[in-house]
This record gives C-alpha cells, sequence and structure tokens, in this order.
C-alpha cells in the first residue's frame, strides 16, 4: 500500500481532540509508522467488512482503532479514531 497523503476528516479531527493527551501522542506515533512501514504488524492493518466495506483499520493500542479510506488518488483519509465502538457509530 503506498501512501500519498494523509487527510483528516472534520470528524476525525473532532475525535482526536477529545482523546487524552498520551494516546494523542500515540496515534501520532501510529501514523508516523504507518506513513513509513504501512504493513508493519504492530499497526494490525485490515479491511473491514460489512456496511464499512471499503474502509481499513488500523491500531494505535488495543483499544484505539483508526478507520480511514484509500483513494483513487493514492490519498488516505482518517474518518474516524476511539475505542473498538466507533465501528457501529459509522
Amino acid at each position: 500500500m503506498l501512501i500519498k497523503n494523509i487527510l483528516y476528516h472534520p470528524a476525525f479531527v473532532k475525535e482526536f481532540k477529545k482523546l487524552d493527551a498520551a494516546i494523542q501522542q500515540r496515534a501520532m506515533e501510529t501514523e508516523r509508522l504507518f506513513r513509513s512501514n504501512p504493513l508493519h504488524p504492530s499497526l494490525r492493518l485490515h479491511q473491514l467488512k460489512g456496511r464499512l466495506k471499503g474502509s481499513w483499520s488500523v491500531s494505535v493500542n488495543l483499544k484505539i482503532r483508526i478507520i480511514f479510506k484509500r483513494m483513487s488518488n493514492g490519498d488516505i483519509v482518517f474518518y474516524s479514531i476511539g475505542v473498538h465502538d466507533i465501528y457501529r457509530s459509522l
């Protein structure tokens, strides 16, 4: 998976700002790793199914996930960040 740019949906920015500072820092580290090696095993990258088909997820830690979509031009759009329940709210 080649990553051209990472863009942030307004909902992602809003959710990110609500996170604890330590989790925000970990999320930024996860993004850096994702940019350099999107297939790194610690990210637990996987494609979502069902109504979220076409979206992907990476793990920030055991509880926090980032949901994103890969656009046809190679850009990545981060849509949501939060606990595993974020899958239900999308």
